[in-house]
């Protein structure tokens, strides 16, 4: 019975020993590779978007780009819808997610989240004639567009709306300006870039939800991986330090929003 303890035991510490090795690995294999791949949507506009000339571009991805400059790697984009964009990283398609991936308590039960990289608040989207949506408590049976499984989408729920599928910002626009749903929630910062874009669009901010659970995003990471998340937090420290981040910041917003 003794030998048999000591072989689970041993068992047991060879298997901690794998794991520890196993959670130590994948910054050594991205530096190896000379690349890290991160999973972006690729139509949210201005965090991860095509530009006129079809490139890939956006705020995270510059911020993407930027972490893979000082990790001595190159970014590898590989783009998915939303809804399968966080599931792409448990199968191992990517080694980060980069969209504007809020950090919540329920996901960091599951994954790793770099430090907090933007802050931004859920905007109340409704069309600039409507007088009756004027708080997210007046959500309560009225549609609104969003993708099913973000924060946005509910909160939206979670006020008493019926959520009506789609598959990103643009998408739930049209709808609320043809007046298919009554409202979106949307990120407050995606909406200025918009209304800069199409100053004529006729949709306005009803209200604002700062609360931590919408407000603050990180990169997305697979849990057991501590040297990976603690090389990406030294990198977004030192592209604020030495004025990358100001630079992209204000390429997309106009304004540092390191400072908001």
């Amino acid at each position: 019975m003794k030998s048999l303890r000591v072989l689970l035991v041993a068992g047991l510490l060879q298997l901690t020993a794998a794991a520890g090795a196993f959670a130590q690995s994948n910054l050594a294999d991205i530096k190896s590779a000379g690349v890290i791949k991160i999973g972006t949507e690729g139509t949210y506009a201005p965090f991860s978007f095509h530009d006129k000339s079809n490139a890939l571009t956006g705020f995270d991805v510059e911020i993407g780009r930027a972490i893979a400059q000082k990790l001595g790697v190159k970014a590898q984009f590989v783009e998915g819808k939303w809804d399968g964009l966080i599931a792409g990283l448990d199968v191992k398609r990517y080694d980060a997610v980069i969209n504007q991936v809020g950090i919540t308590d329920a996901r960091k039960a599951k994954y790793a989240f770099s430090d907090p990289y933007i802050s931004s608040a859920a905007a109340l989207i409704v069309r600039d004639d409507n007088t009756t949506i004027k708080s997210f408590a007046d959500l309560k049976g009225k549609k609104s567009a969003n993708t099913l499984t973000s924060n946005f989408g509910k909160l939206a729920q979670n006020n008493g709306a019926e959520v009506v599928g789609v598959q990103g910002f643009n998408e739930a626009i049209e709808l609320l300006v043809s007046k298919r749903v009554e409202a979106t929630v949307n990120d407050n910062l995606s909406f200025l870039d918009f209304k800069k874009q199409r100053p004529q669009a006729p949709v306005k901010i009803a209200a604002l939800d700062k609360s931590a659970e919408f407000s603050s995003s990180g990169v997305l990471l697979r849990q057991g991986d501590p040297a990976l998340v603690a090389a990406i937090n030294k990198a977004l420290a030192d592209i604020k330090a030495d004025g990358t981040y100001k630079k992209i910041s204000e390429q997309f917003f106009g304004v540092d929003v390191s400072k908001q």
